[in-house]
């Protein structure tokens, strides 16, 4: 860790890798001896253009993305794409089918209710979402336009270990907070999006990777930066991008490419995580409730099971070098999102930290 830094476990916007902030911190005043920042230039400059299609050849490359797959760079978050996925693929039908394992697929499926017939095919909110609904829990509808899951729950701390069969219906997987953190076949889904700020770039852009199949056939109130055949056809570039995040997208993916890969990534998740689980299950003072095969290797959730007790916790943090411990305010307690750019170090301080307030507690 640089000098004055601090260990971040916020869920998003999120710890960013040390190397890719000094790679910006350099150019910041001198852009790729553009003698200009990449927050002033031109989104139709030659540096720029260079720039994001670096960027879409990174994803391609380090995603293993098919060539029949657009790579998209939109506005409006993961949540304007809870809104521009029905409009764009929800038009064959009509309906659609959410399985809702937690809070954010449950937005999703909200937002897509006001364009499409969107119904709940499965969900485990009746067990507090400890869990990810099983291929046998859920109900699907062979005439849905697409099937919607979100990949990694944030909030509740748990991830899809399975990819479920949706048959000949398009398997859409939001990914904003687990998107590189492992191996996934882009092939078995029909669209793949993410909110950047997790494990990417800085807040403010939405990444879209969809079949080519799919588009072209958005409803006719669809806003034309949303209209997926639109932007793909002008390269993301129909209006001024969100330049700045896209500069950190090349450069968290060239990172990562000299890295080792997503796989490289997925081998640091993997034993962060474990450092950090096999002490929740070594003792009884913390307690993580989501179902060990469905764990989150990038949010981790516990609590003591006293609320004066987890404010303690979350109030000692900044003393020990820490930050953002405190548990969404949905389920209370704590939660350490340990994303790619947390380094091992952190999370071996965070479980030195949980052993010394529960021998004082």
């Amino acid at each position: 860790m640089l000098e004055g830094r601090i260990y971040n476990f916020s869920a998003g916007p999120s710890i960013l890798p040390e190397p890719v902030l000094l790679k910006a911190q350099a150019e910041l005043l001198n852009c790729e001896g553009s003698g200009m920042s990449v927050l002033e230039m031109s989104h139709r400059s030659k540096v720029f253009d260079a720039i994001i299609k670096a960027a879409e050849a990174n994803l391609r490359k380090v995603m293993n993305i098919p060539d029949n797959y657009k790579v998209l760079f939109l506005q409006g978050g993961a949540s304007g794409v809870f809104a521009s996925l029905p409009m764009n693929l929800g038009t064959k039908n009509g309906k659609a089918d959410y399985i809702v394992s937690g809070n954010f697929s449950g937005q999703a499926l909200k937002e897509a209710k006001k364009y499409i017939n969107a119904r709940e095919a499965g969900s485990s909110k009746a067990d507090d979402f400890n869990h990810i609904p099983t291929q046998a829990e859920l109900d699907l509808d062979p005439e849905a336009d697409y099937v919607h899951v979100c990949w990694n729950n944030t909030i509740f701390g748990t991830k899809w270990n399975y990819i479920p069969d949706t048959g000949n219906v398009p398997l859409v997987a939001d990914m904003s907070s687990s998107i590189l953190s492992e191996e996934i076949d882009v092939a078995k889904f029909g669209m793949i999006y993410a909110g950047v700020q997790k494990n990417l770039a800085p807040a403010g852009l939405a990444l879209v990777i969809v079949r080519e199949d799919l588009i072209g056939n958005a409803m006719p109130i669809t806003p034309k930066i949303w209209d997926y055949a639109i932007q793909a056809e002008k390269e993301s570039m129909l209006n001024t991008p969100p330049c700045f995040p896209i500069y950190f997208v090349k450069l968290v993916t060239d990172y990562i490419l000299e890295q080792g890969g997503v796989a490289e990534m997925h081998r640091r998740d993997v034993e962060k995580a474990a450092i950090l689980y096999d002490y929740l299950d070594s003792q009884d003072f913390y307690k993580n409730t989501v179902n060990p095969a469905d764990r989150s290797i990038m949010n981790v959730t516990f609590r003591t099971g006293n609320d004066e007790l987890d404010a303690a916790f979350v109030k000692g943090q900044a003393a020990a070098g820490f930050s953002n411990l405190k548990g969404h305010r949905l389920v209370g307690g704590m939660r350490a999102s340990i994303y790619n750019a947390m380094p091992k170090e952190g999370v071996e301080a965070l479980v030195e930290y949980m052993k010394k307030f529960a021998a004082e507690h």
